[in-house]
């Protein structure tokens, strides 16, 4: 028996093999399609996905063979990847000076005849074959050949998906702590900047109160611009802080949420800001849902609606539907609508369309990007169907 050699580039092979974190993977369906369809083409009772490490060629696929696995030593595969051809083919090796007394051959399980498709990743290097084994000497025509290297062709691509799948689940683990951390970052800073700054909004307050008679008309305009950006950054804080807030600590519970009591709630919050109507259209009277993030939805939505509305009456019309397995709310407005090239930004977070709302202050950019954010934690989506100086309809579907 010859003892095959290693590839001229055996180190660099072997870490090429390695990177597919393939070896002593459980089978997969895949894979045995192949070696059978394989076997088939060929007429052999045995076809064999191998791959070489130092020590042994493992099988991925073993149609037609119990064993996972032989030593490197006896392996026709090890001799196929240091050919200089794409194909290893011995059709006796009862005859052949290299295998006659090898043991695969001259034992279970009788190795006679072989043909091997060598799997080689873009820059050549080989890691095994794609086999087929058959128990009688053998000839293969030439259209059965092209088949042979066509499924070995696809073995590839299947192991380097596998490669850009799991590069990809390593990147997306990484992405996902990077935020985390940076959500983390936001809510900590964020959280320890509001106690300073209600001390600023308290102590102006309580100069412009005590002193006000004592300081000139500049310096009380400079401590109510002072107020005024401590209030400011404190919403802006307020906003972050509701952003960063855990899809976790969003999903945890859910309870009855009473639709009527919600729609009187938010008509409430608002009465004293501008004249507004909000009304329910919905045959449900309670839905089953995480009541906080609900609630936290429709208040960012109709904050929205009357800070940015163009009408002396604001009109909010909430709709709440259900389908199997899903609740489907919807909130209309009649406000001046939001054209279909920006409509994709308004949930991005920090982006405002409108310089200053119909009160004069700026937006920060926040609460349509907590909107989203929220209801995706749920589960769900939010989509806008809106049109110029016809109002904007929000539709947001979350799972029961």
């Amino acid at each position: 028996m010859k003892i095959p050699k290693d590839h001229e580039n055996e180190e660099e092979r072997l870490q090429l093999l390695k990177s597919y974190s393939v070896l002593d993977s459980l089978p997969e369906k895949d894979y045995d399609n192949l070696t059978k369809l394989a076997a088939e083409i060929c007429g052999t009772p045995v076809s064999l996905i191998t791959l070489l490490d130092d020590k042994r060629q493992w099988f991925k696929s073993n149609h037609g063979l119990k064993a996972r696995q032989t030593p490197k030593a006896q392996a026709f595969c090890a001799h196929a990847i240091i050919s200089e051809t794409d194909f290893f083919i011995v059709e006796d090796a009862r005859k052949d000076n290299r295998f006659f007394d090898n043991p695969l051959v001259t034992d279970d399980p009788n190795v006679i005849f072989y043909a091997g498709a060598t799997l080689k990743d873009s820059s050549g290097l080989p890691l095994g074959t794609l086999c087929v084994i058959d128990h009688k000497p053998k000839v293969l025509e030439q259209k059965q050949l092209d088949a042979l290297r066509i499924l070995a062709d696809q073995v590839m691509r299947l192991l380097e998906l596998r490669k850009s799948k799991m590069h990809l689940e390593i990147v997306n683990k990484e992405l996902e702590n990077r935020n985390g951390e940076l959500e983390k970052f936001a809510y900590v800073a964020a959280h320890d900047l509001k106690s300073p700054l209600n001390n600023i909004s308290a102590l102006t307050t309580m100069l412009l109160h005590d002193y006000g008679t004592k300081i000139d008309r500049k310096g009380v305009k400079i401590i109510q611009i002072i107020e005024h950006s401590a209030k400011t950054l404190k919403n802006l804080i307020e906003g972050i802080l509701e952003y960063s807030k855990a899809p976790d600590e969003i999903t945890a519970v859910k309870e009855e949420v009473n639709l009527k009591e919600l729609t009187n709630n938010m008509t409430n919050l608002f009465a004293g800001e501008t004249k507004c109507q909000i009304r329910i259209a919905s045959k449900l009277e309670n839905i089953y849902a995480n009541k906080s993030a609900i609630e936290r939805v429709i208040l960012n939505l109709c904050t929205n609606a009357v800070k940015y509305g163009d009408k002396e009456l604001t009109r909010i019309e909430l709709g709440v539907d259900e389908t199997e397995g899903f609740y489907n709310i919807s909130m209309i407005d009649n406000g001046p609508g939001i054209p279909v090239e920006e409509q994709k930004k308004v949930f991005q977070l920090f982006e405002t369309l409108s310089a200053k709302d119909r009160f004069g202050k700026k937006g920060n950019g926040i609460g349509l990007a907590t909107v989203k954010k929220t209801i995706e934690s749920l589960g769900g989506k939010v989509t806008i169907d809106s049109k110029m100086a016809s109002g904007t309809k929000f539709i947001m579907s979350i799972p029961k």
